[in-house]
């Protein structure tokens, strides 16, 4: 079985009432389901991780490719911390279902076939993905004016992580780092902090419980540092630290000096999950 070797951009979903995580192999160009997921939204065992654990050992005694086709890899779990977690593609895990006696066998594959089929067209057409993430938001209250800010802030986001990218950057940890120095530059927090303030988990996606004012503020240090990262065209994680504090530190001046002018503070408690919880896009 092999581990870490995909790269990945993971994106869970939802089957009914169970999250499934997967992940997005953009060199083999397949999603990557995780099996126990899987297994928990076919609801044969309460205890999913222990059904996977005897169903792995009977089908590698009977030498069946459906083990030895399995990745490991490293995927956030419910309680928050990472985990080596098996995954496999959508024709692997067709064929696990057939191991599996489940009523739930036929619409878990009918749900895999349309995922595959939703990531075709948004590759066909980036535009549909757009259109799905703005319905996505709306149906979870976001306004107009919040969801176009959320959309831009990403954009400036992707930008900034590809110069990071090309620039020799670590997908990962040092990304983590380099935006986290970036962000309590210019909020005087950490994201961990941030979270913390607006009561959200550690599995929570801050920006996606930002105000229209946090947004902003991010996309203007992320956009700062890109810029000056680009002007003085810094490599690797050491040199795109010092951007990453002048690009926050932009930011910073500008909230501040917003905040002198209003009398409010740009950092909020605000979340949305008192209106309407996010869960995992369908």
């Amino acid at each position: 079985m092999k581990k870490n070797t995909i790269q990945k951009n993971i994106l869970p979903a939802t089957f009914d009432k169970f999250v499934i995580r997967r992940v997005y192999d953009e060199v083999r160009e397949r999603w990557l389901f995780s099996v126990v997921d899987i297994i928990a939204a076919m609801e044969v065992s309460a205890e999913a991780r222990n059904y996977w654990k005897v169903l792995k050992n009977r089908l590698k005694k009977e030498g069946s490719e459906v083990v030895t086709n399995c990745n490991q890899l490293t995927l956030l779990a419910s309680d928050g911390k990472s985990r080596l977690t098996d995954v496999a593609d959508i024709e692997t895990v067709f064929r696990l279902i057939q191991s599996v006696p489940s009523p739930k066998a036929e619409p878990v594959k009918m749900w895999l076939a349309k995922v595959g089929q939703e990531r075709i067209e948004e590759m066909a057409n980036p535009e549909i993905a757009l259109n799905r993430s703005r319905e996505y938001w709306k149906t979870h209250g976001r306004s107009e004016k919040w969801i176009q800010q959320r959309m831009m802030g990403q954009e400036t986001r992707n930008k900034l992580t590809d110069y990071w990218k090309s620039a020799g950057v670590a997908e990962g940890q040092e990304y983590a780092i380099l935006t986290n120095l970036i962000h309590r530059e210019w909020s005087d927090l950490n994201i961990k902090e941030h979270k913390q303030k607006k009561g959200l988990a550690k599995s929570n996606n801050l920006r996606d419980h930002m105000t229209e004012a946090e947004l902003i503020f991010t996309a203007l240090a992320e956009l700062s540092t890109r810029q000056i990262a680009e002007n003085v065209e810094a490599k690797g994680l050491e040199e795109n630290k010092s951007p990453a504090r002048k690009g926050g530190k932009i930011a910073k001046d500008a909230r501040v000096a917003l905040e002198e002018k209003t009398g409010k503070k740009v950092i909020s408690a605000e979340n949305f999950k008192a209106t309407k919880s996010l869960p995992d896009k369908k």
